[in-house]
């Protein structure tokens, strides 16, 4: 589902953002990415949005190898990876139902589609009965499960999640893991970046840390270790 290959991005002479990094992600996995800040992690999802361009090394995301795609074809590899941000970024004078369907509108859906498809998606974040409230009624967690439901209306193949809980106190952090734990048992991989280190240890999944650009550990069913981080 998603290969690196010796990955490495070096934006100028004192700044390699990542060095030469290999991992595999399998399909409907989920995995857990930790690492101190400036340690790489958002160089690497960009990479993966095709926001940034490797200086070396070979990218593969869902069957797409980024070295031969044009720029025409960014969309389909979009397509196929939903994002989820730390700050929510929803559109303040819509509304829920609104917010997610924009998503839709953007690509070509007709009215029909929206409307059968939006509900669905809202009832699977826990969000049924929302439609109508404005983005400032909710609360935070409400507000990352709209952008959640944005992110994955679509049926993408992959779902970043990047630092999803970052704003959110521990009760909506949890109804917001849940949340993606459940989008992963439908079958989408996830991708998640965090510096929780109690959902991490609650979750026990695969974890990946990166330190100074690099891999320094991948390791399954495991514990946040900040001996990995230093």
């Amino acid at each position: 589902m998603i290969l690196l290959d010796r990955v490495t991005k070096v934006y100028n002479r004192t700044n390699t953002a990542l060095d030469r990094i290999s991992l595999h992600v399998e399909p409907r996995e989920f995995v857990i990415i930790i690492g101190t800040s400036g340690a790489g992690k958002s160089t690497l999802l960009k990479l993966l949005t095709k926001e940034e361009k490797p200086t070396s090394g070979k990218i593969v995301v869902g069957g797409l190898d980024y070295d031969k795609l044009k720029d025409r074809d960014i969309p389909l590899v979009r397509r196929k990876i939903g994002v989820v941000f730390q700050d929510f970024k929803l559109l303040p004078n819509k509304t829920v139902f609104e917010n997610v369907a924009f998503a839709l509108e953007i690509v070509g859906y007709g009215n029909k589609e929206i409307q059968h498809t939006v509900p669905r998606v809202l009832d699977l974040v826990g969000l049924k009965g929302k439609e109508k409230r404005m983005p400032h009624e909710l609360s935070g967690g409400e507000r990352q499960r709209v952008a959640i439901a944005r992110a994955v209306v679509r049926q993408p193949k992959i779902l970043i999640a990047d630092e999803p809980t970052g704003n959110l106190d521990p009760k909506h952090a949890w109804e917001v893991i849940k949340v993606l734990e459940k989008i992963n048992r439908y079958g989408t991989t996830v991708v998640l970046t965090t510096h929780n280190q109690d959902i991490v240890n609650k979750l026990k999944r695969r974890v990946i840390a990166i330190n100074d650009g690099r891999v320094v550990s991948d390791r399954a069913n495991a514990e946040y270790n900040t001996k990995d981080l230093h």
